[in-house]
């Protein structure tokens, strides 16, 4: 007497199935990809600005050396025209003067971007001290290959800029590390 063994028969996914399973994939990647797409709409319909840094902290053990950039527009004079009406935690627009090939200068501080003026940099009001403002613009590192970070953090700060791609809107980028006004290190896309 022989004993027969069932084999199980696979049962084929169905096309609903598959479909799916594709656009669970699809939803993935448009997620994925917004931040890059919001990056490449910034870097190309921006102008650029340059702003003075001070770096400091250039290594991180996970991510290899970056410059942690503090920004010198990231503390504002409380005479600059607006800064007696904002607070700790409001979302602000500050105006920008470029002079030159020399470093923009906040020049005006304004609740929406169209009292702002031409060139202005969306920001968040982190503190407000004595005689300043502290301003948070979301562009605090530059990454770089490894074993620049130190070579930035020992340069004089003042021959250093960051130049950002700005958009009309107020949404910003850094885009170069300019070292005596020529490109040290590209952060751009293209």
């Amino acid at each position: 007497m022989t004993t027969a063994t069932a084999t199980p028969v696979s049962k084929p996914q169905s096309r609903a199935q598959w479909l799916l399973w594709g656009l669970l994939a699809l939803i993935q990647l448009g997620l994925i990809s917004i931040p890059l797409f919001d990056r490449l709409d910034v870097q190309h319909s921006g102008t650029a600005v340059s702003l003075a840094v001070v770096p400091v902290d250039p290594r991180d053990l996970l991510r290899g050396d970056y410059v942690v950039i503090n920004l010198a527009i990231g503390t504002i004079s409380r005479t600059v025209p607006g800064a007696d009406k904002v607070q700790s935690g409001d979302s602000i627009f500050v105006g920008l003067k470029s002079e030159g090939t020399g470093a923009a200068v906040p020049v005006l501080i304004a609740k929406e971007r169209a009292d702002a003026g031409d060139q202005a940099i969306a920001g968040t009001v982190r503190s407000v001290l004595g005689d300043e403002i502290r301003v948070d613009y979301g562009i605090d590192a530059f990454f770089l290959p490894e074993g620049e970070g130190l070579e930035i953090e020992r340069m004089d700060t003042s021959r250093i800029l960051l130049e950002i791609s700005l958009t009309e809107d107020g949404r910003s980028l850094p885009v170069n590390l300019l070292v005596d006004g020529k490109a040290f290190r590209s952060d751009a896309i293209f």
